[in-house]
């Protein structure tokens, strides 16, 4: 580890701090400016992936006998962090927290062999499509249905907000059954397919965003979009269960990317402290400069904290797990903008300058004040899960 985060505080493995070093130290070979560019160029970091790749980062959390390390969500939380640490937060891991999980604890051995080995190396993609336009973050309410058709399926629907399909080999899609399948309350349960990207019958619309980052978000429409039998992941009528596999490390990997950001922020706006000075004395000798980030570094500290714990309870598969990671996402996101906003202002009107490499990290860290799960539903699960309170919606 480099810089003003050092403590090992947050590890909850002997092997995470050699972890975050060699994570560090491949990442930094890149860089901020190296990320910067690729979004400029409206292009995507290949050279990164790849590299992430070759060095078995991406498959942390996989099995060994699917290609990955078989180490879980709290190594795959330490490479997540220490990427965007190096100032290159790629939103496309947060995929590979939910899809992997999901095949490797519900698919088939067929599917496990097909997929895993292939995110492990990061030379196949997944991408993740649940959310829609009149569902938001009630599941329940999703309208993309698969209806059985001979031995296979056929998917009708509209997705949004779903990222990298332009970049994934496939999409791992939730839908939702039949009207005879309804139970009494008139709910249809979910089925969860791996649907191939350029199926016949799928069609897609980029989502202009205020995003400096080099993932296209899209809404995707299914159209007559036929699937074989070997398609479903699991066992039909069972995708609530198989989703939850893949949401809580989401939360956690949201958090880890935020994490990271306001590691790199803090590390910017430490490093203009001690070196602007003003009156012949370095700005950060000053109580108005040196207790905001102060503050933020302790409020980033306790996000990392709390998002550690987070992957480790998801790993032990603890019931705890879920309000670990909402918590955990909640906290990262409030404490990388307070970061961000210190070191932006530290810097003055050079916080603006997109040369600095803060301004265009602004949007990214606010994103995960509404996705994957908005602030107000985490403060809803903590008010009835955790403090019992009645159900408000």
């Amino acid at each position: 580890m480099t810089g003003i985060f050092r403590s090992t505080l947050v590890d909850t493995a002997d092997h995470h701090p050699m972890l975050r070093d060699s994570v560090a130290r491949l990442v930094s070979r890149f860089g901020r400016r190296y990320f910067q560019d690729v979004v400029q160029r409206k292009t995507k970091p290949v050279e990164l992936w790849e590299a992430l790749g070759e060095a078995g980062y991406l498959g942390v959390h996989i099995a060994e006998q699917y290609g990955g390390a078989g180490a879980g969500i709290a190594d795959y939380n330490v490479v997540v962090e220490e990427t965007a640490a190096q100032g290159c937060p790629i939103l496309s891991l947060v995929i590979g927290s939910i899809c992997a999980p999901i095949i490797e604890q519900y698919g088939s051995e067929a599917l496990k062999n097909e997929w895993l080995p292939g995110l492990a190396s990061g030379k196949r993609r997944l991408s993740f499509a649940i959310t829609e336009p009149d569902a938001g973050t009630n599941t329940h309410r999703i309208t993309t249905t698969a209806t059985r058709r001979g031995d296979g399926w056929r998917l009708n629907g509209k997705k949004y907000w779903t990222s990298g399909v332009d970049e994934a080999d496939a999409i791992l899609v939730v839908c939702r059954g039949e009207p005879a399948d309804a139970d009494p309350t008139g709910r249809r349960p979910l089925s969860l397919f791996i649907v191939p990207a350029n199926a016949p019958g799928i069609s897609r619309t980029p989502i202009a965003t205020a995003l400096h980052v080099p993932e296209t978000s899209f809404t995707v429409f299914f159209d007559d979009v036929d699937l074989g039998p070997d398609a479903l992941v699991g066992h039909a009528g069972q995708g609530l269960k198989q989703v939850f596999a893949g949401l809580n490390p989401e939360r956690v990997c949201a958090a880890a990317i935020n994490n990271g950001i306001a590691r790199y922020a803090l590390e910017r706006g430490a490093q203009q402290a001690r070196d602007r000075s003003v009156w012949e004395s370095p700005i950060g000798s000053h109580q108005g400069i040196a207790h905001p980030l102060a503050k933020a570094f302790i409020s980033v500290q306790q996000a990392r904290l709390m998002t550690a714990r987070a992957a480790q309870l998801y790993d032990q598969r603890s019931a705890d797990a879920g309000e670990a990671a909402n918590m955990a996402k909640l906290a990262a996101a409030d404490a990388s903008l307070e970061a961000l906003d210190q070191a932006i202002q530290v810097h003055g009107g050079n916080g603006m300058a997109i040369e600095y490499g803060l301004a265009d990290l602004w949007f990214i860290a606010r994103l995960h004040k509404t996705a994957p799960i908005s602030r107000e539903m985490i403060l809803n699960f903590v008010a009835q899960h955790s403090l019992g309170l009645p159900k408000s919606y």
